[in-house]
């Protein structure tokens, strides 16, 4: 804390021998506690040394750290999950449905949706995907390999089903013309974000512009999934203080994984995270994390209305954990019809549902 006090007031004589006396100190520490110690200390020597991190990651590189972080612990599963139960519940009885996703990464969260139409009574429904990602570093087209992988499960399954892929650099280029929307009366729309809307805070404006284009879509249902954490005010030193304990919460949950490889990259992909929201300001800094009352408000003054998960979800989600080692210190909890999955007695991530206000499901859409 001493030390970021220093970065604060622009004092780095003092903040530089105190990230070196944090990293001496560290290495006599155990467990998550050195791990954390040591990552927040590489944070400050970026910031003090002003050698920002470059925002044009590798973003084959995020997507293998984040697969190592979907086995080691719940959190993707569980927002993955809670996503897909409201998406279900809201193409009920529909016969055809486009799932526009804002988070498609390597596609992890639809093999457990489409597996769940296909066993729907009266038969699946016609399954359009639209996956939005950012370009790939190597110029290969990620986003149709994950859709040929899809199809072919589909096809496994016997659900109809259709994919495109839309590369952004960010979620403001997006416009609804784009997207090939079909009239409501043919297609029933979701429109899912799994750790994705914090990232338009960086950008004046572009938060507000994607709400604008959402409601354009005429969604059944937006699916939201966002940390429960506050990385995004002015002050440097609040920031420091909330980001420390917020992901030495989360390291703590890690420790109880069983494959070592898969801990190791989940940390050097949280530690990816540490980095941007302790060493980057302006538009670099894009892991601007706020918390569910915040989101609320935006989305409500944006003209959304909440879409309560139910206690259904909230059961099944609960089931999940207990399959994870360390699962007793796994909480799930339900917040004015939303739901959080926290470790021990704090909150890390937030799935919440939404429709758009005074927007009613069309009868018998097809």
């Amino acid at each position: 804390m001493a030390c970021a006090e220093a970065v604060q007031e622009n004092i780095f004589n003092q903040a530089d021998a105190l990230v070196k006396q944090i990293r001496f100190l560290a290495a006599s520490q155990a467990g998550a506690m050195r791990k954390v110690a040591t990552y927040f200390a590489e944070a400050l020597a970026w910031r003090i040394y002003k050698l920002y991190p470059q925002n044009s990651v590798d973003h084959s590189l995020t997507d293998i750290l984040q697969i190592h972080f979907y086995e080691t612990c719940p959190y993707l599963k569980f927002a993955h999950f809670t996503a897909n139960q409201a998406i279900l519940e809201a193409f009920e009885g529909k016969k055809r449905v486009h799932v526009i996703d804002f988070s498609m990464n390597q596609g992890m969260q639809w093999p457990a949706l489409m597996q769940a139409l296909a066993l729907r009574p009266g038969g699946p429904p016609a399954f359009r995907l639209t996956g939005i990602g950012p370009p790939a570093h190597d110029n290969t087209d990620q986003l149709q390999e994950v859709g040929w992988k899809l199809a072919q499960l589909a096809e496994t399954i016997h659900v109809e089903f259709e994919y495109r892929g839309f590369v952004a650099n960010s979620l403001a280029d997006l416009d609804a013309s784009m997207l090939e929307l079909r009239p409501p009366e043919f297609e029933s729309v979701a429109v899912n974000s799994v750790f994705e809307f914090h990232k338009l805070l960086a950008i004046p404006g572009a938060m507000k512009k994607v709400l604008s284009v959402v409601k354009q879509m005429k969604p059944e249902i937006v699916t939201v999934v966002e940390q429960e954490a506050n990385h995004n005010g002015p002050v440097f030193l609040d920031r420091f203080t909330e980001s420390l304990h917020y992901y030495s919460t989360l390291f703590d949950s890690l420790e109880g994984s069983v494959s070592s490889q898969d801990k190791v990259m989940s940390e050097i992909y949280l530690a990816k995270q540490i980095c941007n929201v302790v060493a980057c300001e302006g538009h670099s800094r894009v892991e601007r994390h706020e918390t569910l009352t915040q989101w609320r408000t935006r989305l409500v003054s944006a003209g959304f209305a909440p879409v309560h998960l139910g206690s259904n979800a909230f059961k099944q989600a609960s089931m999940l954990l207990a399959l994870f080692a360390g699962g007793d210190g796994y909480r799930v909890e339900e917040n004015n019809g939303c739901l959080m999955l926290g470790w021990h007695t704090r909150p890390l991530i937030t799935t919440s549902a939404w429709r758009v206000h005074n927007h009613h499901p069309v009868v018998g859409a097809a």
